[in-house]
């Protein structure tokens, strides 16, 4: 028996792995920060039985409500997530599993790799509609990229998407992805009609270097990119300085920073009601895009969320308060489970790489209810 996370995006230590009912885990931290809970590794056994897998410091991490009715992800074939049995009593989070086959991968969710991430970029940019640009390095000579969709032309409205800041939050990549699948259809009349309103700067993976470090939230320094956005600097966040400057030479009129959330079992958007700039135009944007995102799809909803800041009280250096008060704009931050969406379960998998694909598609809908306003 063997349990290894020498892979992208691996991160698990093994403290005793002696029979299938004794495995004794603990995932490990962040490079240069505190923070964990992002873990992905690979279980082979040639015991035909069931295995116990106990993470011993899950109650020490850094969302531990978040393993509360959290089940974990396995994969035998690296492409289907399913859910299976996870327990957590306070200090241990324990999964238990009947391998059906020699080698089966756990993770925290679905992972998005980064070998699928270039793979996004490149087949992306063959689409006569989209450009890809390298922005820079990170801190570990990665590229910063970003897909430019749609022909610049004057009087066209200007939509940047981020994901990923958070490098554990595989969602928002996956996310991305289903918007550029519906964003790059030919057919589809809700893409034709936006590219002929908008421009599209996309940034499907703001953190690389976590991503492919096993990180849950910080960049290969430390840092949490979405403290960075009021004074980012090359040495320590050149992932948001780079994108922010791009920003600032192109102009921003919408912005949507994806993740995802630890604790909540719901998909919500959390706006920028306390920034010094808030008025009821961008309000009346705001409830128009909640709006049409809850008649498109029931995996929305505006019930349970983040409680909104007063006013003049936003936290400045978050992504969705920097951009909305620097450009005077709609921006949102949305956010996907880990677990499942309570509203609409599914046992199986739960909330999925796949269902995040299709809130990515569904989110062009509401993008489109809001383009002819936004300036």
């Amino acid at each position: 028996m063997k349990i290894t996370s020498n892979f992208d995006s691996g991160n698990i230590e093994v403290i005793q792995a002696d029979s299938p009912d004794n495995i004794q885990l603990a995932i490990r931290k962040d490079n240069e920060s505190d923070f964990y809970q992002w873990f992905h590794f690979r279980l082979s056994t040639e015991h035909a039985e069931l295995h116990t897998l106990k993470i011993t410091n899950a109650g020490t991490s850094a969302y531990p409500d978040g393993w509360k009715d959290y089940q974990a992800v396995a994969s035998y074939d690296r492409q289907s997530w399913f859910r299976v049995e996870t327990e957590y009593d306070g200090t241990t989070l324990t999964i238990k599993h009947f391998p059906e086959a020699e080698s089966v991968y756990f993770a925290y969710f679905a992972p998005y790799s980064y070998e699928r991430h270039m793979d996004l970029l490149h087949q992306t940019q063959l689409d006569y509609n989209c450009q890809l640009v390298e922005l820079g390095e990170t801190l570990d000579g990665r590229d910063m990229s970003m897909l430019v969709v749609g022909e610049p032309e004057a009087g066209k409205k200007k939509i940047w998407i981020t994901a990923r800041q958070h490098p554990g939050e595989s969602m928002a990549e996956w996310l991305v992805e289903g918007l550029l699948e519906r964003l790059l259809d030919e057919d589809d009349g809700v893409a034709r009609a936006l590219l002929n309103k908008a421009v599209f700067y996309i940034v499907p993976n703001m953190n690389p270097d976590g991503s492919v470090r096993g990180h849950l939230r910080t960049n290969a320094a430390g840092a949490n990119l979405n403290r960075e956005w009021l004074t980012p600097s090359m040495e320590k966040s050149p992932e948001v300085y780079l994108v922010r400057q791009k920003m600032l030479e192109i102009g921003v009129d919408m912005f949507l920073d994806m993740h995802g959330d630890e604790n909540l079992p719901y998909n919500f958007v959390a706006g920028t009601e306390g920034v010094p700039s808030y008025n009821d135009r961008i309000k009346a944007l705001e409830t128009q895009f909640k709006q049409t995102l809850l008649t498109v799809t029931p995996e929305f909803q505006t019930e349970f969320g983040y409680e909104l800041d007063e006013p003049g009280k936003a936290n400045m250096t978050l992504a969705t308060t920097w951009v909305g008060e620097q450009f005077k704009c709609l921006a949102y931050t949305v956010e996907m489970p880990f677990k499942d969406n309570a509203n609409l379960p599914d046992d199986a998998y739960g909330w999925s790489d796949i269902r995040s694909m299709k809130l990515g598609q569904d989110i062009l809908t509401a993008t489109l209810a809001v383009v002819d306003q936004l300036r």
